[in-house]
């Protein structure tokens, strides 16, 4: 059986994400760009813009800080037009992958309104920033010693050669992303040589011993589908595939369709935005090779992985890690929400869900039975023992109710239903031995 996206639920995650980005303070422009000494310069400043531009493609309404945003963006920008120190020779890891968000902000901007200053931005950060590093990343320091577990928000870790290193492990391969949008608009062909060292070296990485970060990880699997999409070039498809399944079956993807933050690191947290990129990562890759299980993958994203990670106020916030080597069995909220990375990435997230909604359907048996890895499932959808409240607010006319050697299941409970008080004490036990 078929059981299709909900558009209802689509429409209210959307409205109440809009919401958040026009109403609070910390998204308009008083508050929008980070102070001068943040490390991840141009990351908060790109996502919103992201964000904003992609509210308006979905309903045609502005954010005002959308322009006012690009309105200050001359005198908050260094004399090389981006964010942050320059010309001091050291390559900071924070400041890449920051500026491949503003990149994405700027080129979704000139895209949607084709206005002169974006281009500009997005030529400029290429070149001046980004384009006098080839030859560096095919040295990112591999063979280090800083093992410093990072924090919610990613931290300077120590300096490696020329390399101010980040917690974020492999961090400044987020820059894939940003750079693959920029040469689908400027067709540099200097730009792709470069996308194509950091392609070739990221790809090849021992990604799990490195703990690499699973988001920048699929942020780069995405551009790497992007540049597939725009040159036609099969390898950039068969790298990106090796991420997926590295993802998907090497341990960076949790029993709820959720992400490690890091690999082996099943202690930490799930990261919404890794959770947006891994669906459209598999629905890109199901859109050229029309194999089932791409498509499978970001269908169980959406039905499940989605259900707890938008929070009642419309942002996104880390939940607990459901594997077998992670302390938790039962999915519940960790940090309440990610206003600085994860709220903005959503938004992106619910255009792109709205523009494949036809995709995402789940497939269903009408029967709950216990998988092989322990968790209780009907087809694609998970089931769960609620307990704490939130059970109360599940979808009286979808989320039925069964029982299961004694215990009352149902769907994950969607917590972006669900009073904030009652979602901080709520658990959903997934895992039955």
């Amino acid at each position: 059986m078929k059981q299709n996206l909900c558009l209802k639920e689509l429409s209210e995650r959307i409205e109440l994400n809009f919401r958040r980005l026009a109403d609070d303070p910390y998204y308009q422009i008083g508050d929008v760009f980070s102070p001068a000494d943040y490390g991840w310069m141009g990351d908060k400043e790109g996502r919103a813009l992201l964000a904003f531009v992609s509210h308006y493609k979905i309903s045609g309404k502005s954010i005002p800080c959308m322009d006012e945003m690009l309105a200050k963006m001359p005198s908050m920008v260094n004399e090389q037009n981006y964010l942050g120190k320059c010309g001091d020779g050291m390559i900071r890891e924070e400041q890449l992958s920051g500026h491949s968000w503003l990149l994405r902000g700027l080129c979704e901007h000139y895209e949607q309104f084709g206005d002169a200053y974006s281009l500009t931005l997005i030529r400029d950060i290429t070149n001046n920033l980004y384009l006098p590093l080839k030859g560096e990343f095919a040295v990112y320091p591999v063979d280090r010693e800083i093992r410093e577990i990072g924090g919610v928000s990613g931290s300077e870790a120590g300096i490696c050669g020329k390399w101010i290193l980040s917690t974020d492990t492999c961090a400044a391969f987020m820059s894939i992303d940003g750079l693959s949008h920029a040469y689908k608009i400027l067709r540099d062909p200097a730009v792709k040589e470069l996308l194509d060292e950091m392609i070739a070296f990221y790809s090849a990485l021992d990604k799990r011993a490195m703990k690499a970060q699973t988001h920048c990880t699929l942020t780069a699997g995405r551009a790497m589908m992007r540049m597939y999409a725009v040159t036609g070039e099969a390898w950039y498809r068969t790298c990106a595939e090796s991420i997926w399944e590295l993802y998907v079956h090497g341990g960076g993807m949790t029993y709820t369709y959720q992400n490690l933050n890091w690999w082996g690191r099943p202690d930490t947290w799930t990261e919404p935005c890794a959770i947006i990129d891994s669906l459209m990562l598999s629905l890109e890759l199901y859109k050229a090779t029309c194999k089932p299980e791409y498509r499978t993958i970001a269908a169980r994203i959406w039905h499940n992985g989605f259900a707890t990670l938008q929070r009642a106020n419309g942002g996104a916030g880390t939940d607990t890690v459901v594997t077998k080597e992670s302390p938790w069995n039962a999915l519940a909220a960790q940090m309440y929400e990610a206003p600085f990375c994860c709220t903005m990435r959503l938004a992106e997230g619910l255009w792109y869900i709205r523009e494949n909604s036809d995709l995402l359907w789940a497939e269903t048996t009408g029967e709950v039975t216990k998988q092989e890895n322990g968790v209780y499932a009907d087809g694609d959808i998970l089931y769960a023992e609620v307990t704490g409240g939130a059970e109360a607010y599940a979808d009286a006319a979808v989320d039925a109710v069964v029982t299961a050697n004694g215990r009352k299941l149902m769907p994950i409970v969607k917590y972006y239903r669900v009073p904030d008080e009652v979602m901080k004490v709520s658990k959903q036990k997934i895992l039955f031995e």
